[in-house]
């Protein structure tokens, strides 16, 4: 997991090809402006993905992981805390993986599981963003102590 400032992309760029497309889109797109849904980047092993929410209470979020995309996700206004903990087990092959549980089996048509587990939270604001390797459990969109309007681009990063 990484989380920074978008001024400070330039840094990640040595993660790949695929990352640096992602951070060229997200400098050169007027985020405020596009309305939420999925825009193509390069077919489907790099995708964008605008939401707009209110966040929610820890109880009612779900920790997820991915197997084949890498998640690159960037707060375009509000804030949110996300919270991470480290996969025991990236193949997510068995009942447990590490510190998580598993809640739901893999669905391959999303690439998604949820767990349940220990956590740590870090607040992200508007201007920051994180990334998401397989490896790292993940959960989006908790409020931090307040409900706070959210517009968000993830943009999908395909591994292979």
């Amino acid at each position: 997991m990484i989380i920074d400032k978008i001024e400070n992309a330039h840094l990640y760029n040595g993660l790949g090809k695929r990352i640096e497309k992602a951070f060229e889109y997200i400098k050169n797109t007027e985020l405020e402006n596009i309305n939420p849904g999925k825009y193509e980047i390069e077919g489907e092993n790099i995708f964008a993905l605008i939401s707009e929410y209110k966040t929610k209470s820890e109880s009612e979020g779900k920790l997820e992981a991915h197997r084949k995309y890498i998640d690159v996700q960037y707060v375009i206004s509000g804030e949110e805390l996300m919270g991470y903990s480290p996969l025991g087990n990236p193949a997510f092959a068995e009942a447990t993986a590490g510190r998580q549980q598993i809640l739901e089996p893999y669905k391959e048509e999303n690439d998604i599981v949820f767990f349940t587990g220990e956590k740590s939270f870090t607040k992200v604001s508007s201007g920051m963003f994180a990334i998401f390797f397989p490896e790292d459990v993940h959960m989006p969109g908790i409020n931090t102590g307040k409900i706070s309007e959210v517009k968000k681009l993830v943009i999908k990063v395909r591994i292979n």
